[in-house]
Formats: structure tokens, C-alpha cells, sequence
């Protein structure tokens, strides 16, 4: 009887271990690139075509390698990198398994070309599938060049399900930008289908990245420098104000290698819980440096993952690290002029007492006079322009629908409508009310064919990132279907000419981003139908009141006959309440009057 286990033959062997390492076009170019840095380049440019699909060139100025190093690059496990069971325990270059060559080799048609420094010729390698085809001396600069043609022709279930061109070359772009983050002293080069994505220049971090991630970003973000038990944090992190909804902007490395380790990204939104608002994230370019025996980075086959040897000691150096930059910022209020030493800080005398009554009028709040608190709590405010008769007619005016029949009592903290239906007492807040009311428009305008577009009359320019501006493009129809009119305006730079009305008296760089994260990160397992509606959840929810506001009776009136006008008025989009009921039977309880 034959076995009915067998040995695989060793180019299956290579799929299947490709598979794990090579997952797209972009994971292709960080195995080569970080070849190429652990072979101490100072210049590596990156070329792609079709996303990656048809064409992937890197080359750079490195050590390079002999006719026989080249060969042997390319058998599974054969690295320069370790040698012994010590060395894998502390690892300090970025590869080491010796599996990416082989792996992109037998699921591509290859060609690698290198010379050794001091070397009078290179060495041409070419091959299909794995299997070498031809070898030969050939001239060429001192380095190595890789050229990956037609990836995954052999395994075409794995080529379907490819991504677009737009979106496999985002990925591209954006696997450059981390690896040209981690190493700002090496010039990067990247170009995809003739075109040039971005050069930059070899400098320190703020200048890298100014050029990849944008001068007005760069401006956002703040040094970071900090030792201690053995560890060191340095880098850039940002203000709140330049928060995003998702983590894409969190670039995390761990002694020089990009990682999303949970512990690493837990520690630096601990640091900002007190700065940001919830289901807000800082941009931030850090780097950990932790000797390397204390880090485990053969956890995963991409390497993105590492396991730290005292985690809480990582992480409680990062909080504390980043909570003491935090406190030193400029754009964290500083101590007032009367807690200044007379020495720090020298001020005339008329400039004190300016600094006094601004103070003053900053603290000031208009309190009702005793003889009117009663009537504050229980009837809606006037204001100026308000008659007596548009306030008494809101307080009590029977309407068609449920929400306009309502009596209005008054107000509490500017933020809660209080109303009466018969015997109960109704509790309203306005925002979730307001969101409810705006989603709802949203919906019908965008269900109809577009949502409702109002012109800037001075447009605003807004610089992305290359997934970004591959997403942009992807989906620019969806965009303007949305109300946003967006213009190329070179590279990854695009001018917004027009945004939806209902966010003309809000902020629509912050929306227009954050609907294009919610594009990246909703989109990845779900249809753009299905996403539809957070997105107009999130237009909604910037566009209504926020925090404390006060109404006007006739701002009340309108609210409540906008409650009427749309279905499921009882809980905001988010699925939070929009009002509470009281009876009289539970407000007795609470007096015990029953």
C-alpha cells in the first residue's frame, strides 16, 4: 500500500512559502528595500508599473554581491544576515530568514543584477518561476538592481485578487513612505508608470518628512527626544488639532523596522486620552529604540509584528515620554502671568492690566437676576430680535406631529431641550436631535442623486497622501455625489472648490479627510455600499451643533418640526437617544410623593 503522505516538491514548497511573505506588489518592494538598506545603501530608487502587476525595479548603490552570493540569494535560508542561535536572539538588521528572495522568485519572472564593490564585472541572474534560466557577466554600476515582471503569472488565484492599479499603487507608495521615514539619512526615489511619486533628499526627520507628508503637516508636529532604562524614544508627534479618525497616520518603529504593535500604539493614545477627543487619532512619526535582545521581531512573517521582553516597562516609558513633550507644547496653555517668576517674564504695567481684563472677560458669564431665575428655568430665553408673542406662541403650540406638539419648559445647559407631553416630562438633546435631522437630509439628497454643493469662495488646498490620493481617485464620483468638488492640482495635491451646504459654517479639510479614512479603513472588507451611510454619518455629525449652544424659540420650533419630518427620530444615526421620558408616576418616586 503507498503512503499517502508525501514530500512536496520543493517549487511548491516556494508558493506556498510565498504566499506568506509576498501578499502584494507592495510587500515585494519592502522585502527589496530593506535588502537594500541592510546592504548600507545611500541611494535606492524604486520603480513600478501597472501597481506593481507588470513591473517592479529597485535598485541602489549598496555592497552588492559576487557571482556566488548571488546564486546562493536565491536557495530558501540562505542569508548573510545570522549564522547561529545567539544572532537570532538579537537581531539588528531588518531581514534574516533568507525566505524573500526565493519567495518572490517563484512566483515571478526575475532578473537580479549586482557587483560587488571593487569587482571589475557584475553577475546577471534570470529566472521564471524559480527556476534559473540563465547566468551571466554583465557591466553595471556598483549595487544591485532587481527587476520583478509580471508578478504571481503563475499562481493566477492569488493575481485576482489583486486590487485596482489605483490601489495596489497607493499601497505601493505608502510602503516607500515608511521605509523612506525609517531612514532619513538615505536618499529614495519612487516612480510609478513613468512618473514621478516623490524624491527625497538624504536630512534629518523634519525635512523627511516635509516631503512626504506634507509641509503643512510637518508644521503640525512637534520634536521628541527621550532616554531612559535603556530605551529611547525620538521623533515627531503631533498636535491635537491635526487628530485623524483612524491610526493610518501612527508611524511606529522599533529600532529602525515599522511595526503596528499593540502595545506601542495603546501607549501613545494613553498619552493623548486627555487631548483628544474619542475615536480621535494623533499623527506621529516615533521611533523606539530597545537593545536588541529584548525584542522578539521573528513573530510574524512580515515582520510587522514584535514582542518586547517587559512590555509594561515599554509601554510606561512611551506614556511618560510622550505626557511630558505633551506638557511642554506650545499649543497646551501656559502657566498665567502671575504664576511666571518676575525674572522669566518681563511685562509693563499697562500690559498687565490689558492681560487682567481680557482674563476677566474670558471668565465672564451674564447670571440672571434673582428675581428672574424662575423664569430663566421655566420658559425658553428671548433674545434681543425676539418679540414676546414668537416666544409664547414656541412655548406651547399644538403641531401635526408628535415632536412640534410638544410644550417647551425650557432649557438646561444649553445642551438639553425640556418639554412636556401630557403628564411626562421629555428630556431632548439637541445635538443628537440635530445629527438625526441632518443625516436624514443627507440621505434623501444623496439617494436622489447628489448630495446638495455649495462653492467656496476661497478654495482651500489640501495636500494627501499617496493612498489617499489614489483613493481620491478611485472614488471620485462617490466624492462628488457627496457634495465635494475636488480639482487636481499636481501630484498628490488636490484644491477643494466645493463642499456639501449643510458643512459651509464647519470645517471641510477635517470632514473631507475624515471620510477619506473612513473609505480606507471601512472599505477594506466591506462594499462602498455598505459604507455609504457612515460616511454620511460623519457629514452629518459635523455639520449639526455641537457642545453648548443656545437656541432661539424659534430655532426650537424648527428643530422640533424637523424631528416630525424624518423616520426613527428617536436615536441619533450613532445609535444614541435623542430623548429620555419622565412620568409623573417616576418623578413622584423620586420625591417620594407614592
Amino acid at each position: 500500500m503507498s503512503s499517502r503522505i508525501k514530500i512536496l516538491p520543493e517549487n511548491l514548497t516556494n508558493k506556498i512559502a510565498a504566499g506568506e511573505v509576498v501578499e502584494r506588489p507592495a510587500s515585494v518592494i519592502k522585502e527589496l528595500v530593506e535588502n537594500a538598506l541592510d546592504a548600507g545603501a545611500d541611494e535606492i530608487a524604486v520603480e513600478f508599473q501597472d501597481g506593481g502587476k507588470r513591473l517592479i525595479k529597485v535598485s541602489d548603490n549598496g555592497s552588492g554581491m559576487s557571482r556566488e552570493d548571488a546564486l546562493l540569494a536565491l536557495e530558501r535560508h540562505a542569508t548573510s544576515k545570522i549564522a547561529s542561535d545567539d544572532d537570532l536572539l538579537s537581531i539588528s538588521t531588518l531581514g534574516f530568514r533568507g525566505e524573500a528572495l526565493p519567495s518572490i522568485a517563484s512566483v515571478s519572472r526575475f532578473t537580479l543584477s549586482s557587483r560587488e564593490k571593487g569587482s571589475i564585472e557584475g553577475t546577471e541572474i534570470y529566472g521564471e518561476g524559480g527556476r534559473i534560466k540563465e547566468v551571466k557577466a554583465c557591466g553595471m554600476a556598483e549595487g544591485t538592481v532587481f527587476e520583478i515582471r509580471n508578478l504571481f503569472f503563475n499562481t493566477p488565484a492569488r493575481l485576482k485578487f489583486l486590487k485596482s492599479k489605483e490601489t495596489e499603487a497607493g499601497h505601493v507608495a505608502d510602503q516607500v513612505t515608511r521605509l523612506a521615514l525609517s531612514r532619513p539619512d538615505v536618499r529614495f526615489s519612487c516612480v510609478s508608470d513613468g512618473r514621478m511619486l516623490f524624491r527625497a533628499l538624504n536630512g534629518d526627520m523634519a525635512e523627511r518628512v516635509s516631503a512626504l507628508l506634507g509641509r503643512s503637516l510637518a508644521a503640525d508636529l512637534f520634536p521628541l527626544d527621550r532616554q531612559g532604562n535603556g530605551l529611547r524614544l525620538s521623533g515627531l508627534a503631533g498636535k491635537p488639532e491635526c487628530s485623524r479618525s483612524a491610526g493610518s497616520h501612527l508611524y511606529t518603529f522599533v529600532n529602525g523596522r515599522f511595526v503596528r504593535d499593540r502595545v506601542f500604539q495603546h501607549a501613545i493614545l494613553q498619552a493623548y486620552r486627555r487631548f483628544l477627543e474619542r475615536g480621535r487619532y494623533p499623527v506621529a512619526v516615533l521611533f523606539l529604540t530597545v537593545p536588541a535582545g529584548d525584542v522578539d521581531v521573528n513573530v510574524h512573517p512580515t515582520k510587522h509584528e514584535v514582542r518586547f521582553r517587559d512590555q509594561s516597562c515599554v509601554h510606561d516609558f512611551i506614556v511618560s515620554s510622550l505626557e511630558e513633550m505633551l506638557q511642554s507644547t506650545p499649543w497646551i496653555r501656559k502657566p498665567s502671568v502671575a504664576a511666571v517668576a518676575p525674572e522669566a517674564v518681563r511685562i509693563t504695567p499697562s500690559e498687565a492690566r490689558v492681560a487682567s481684563v481680557r482674563e476677566s472677560l474670558g471668565r465672564y458669564q451674564q447670571q440672571p437676576a434673582p428675581e428672574k431665575i424662575q423664569e430663566t428655568l421655566f420658559r425658553p430665553e428671548q433674545r434681543p430680535h425676539e418679540s414676546a408673542e414668537v416666544s409664547a406662541e414656541t412655548t406651547s403650540r399644538p403641531g401635526d406631529g408628535f415632536f412640534s406638539s410638544l410644550t417647551v419648559l425650557g432649557r438646561y445647559l444649553d445642551e438639553y431641550l425640556l418639554c412636556q407631553d401630557g403628564d411626562d416630562l421629555l428630556i431632548i438633546d439637541q445635538h443628537a436631535a440635530h445629527e438625526r435631522v441632518a443625516f436624514e437630509r443627507l440621505r434623501s439628497q444623496f439617494s436622489a442623486g447628489a448630495v446638495e454643493s455649495q462653492g467656496l469662495l476661497f478654495p482651500e488646498v489640501v495636500e494627501l497622501s499617496h493612498s489617499e490620493a489614489a483613493l481620491v481617485a478611485e472614488h471620485s464620483a462617490v466624492f462628488r455625489q457627496l457634495g465635494f468638488d475636488l480639482e487636481d492640482f499636481g501630484g498628490q495635491t488636490r484644491v477643494l472648490k466645493g463642499v456639501p451646504r449643510i458643512l459651509v459654517n464647519a470645517d471641510p479639510t477635517r470632514v473631507l479627510s475624515d471620510i477619506i479614512e473612513e473609505l480606507a479603513v471601512l472599505g477594506r472588507s466591506r462594499t462602498l455600499s455598505d459604507i455609504q451611510e457612515d460616511i454620511l454619518m460623519r457629514i452629518a455629525c459635523h455639520s449639526v451643533i455641537r457642545g453648548r449652544q443656545l437656541l432661539s424659540g424659534q430655532e426650537i420650533a424648527a428643530l422640533l418640526s424637523a424631528l416630525d419630518s424624518v423616520g426613527f427620530a428617536s436615536n441619533c444615526p450613532h445609535g444614541r437617544p435623542v430623548l429620555r421620558r419622565l412620568s409623573r408616576s417616576d418623578i413622584q418616586k423620586m420625591f417620594k410623593r407614592v
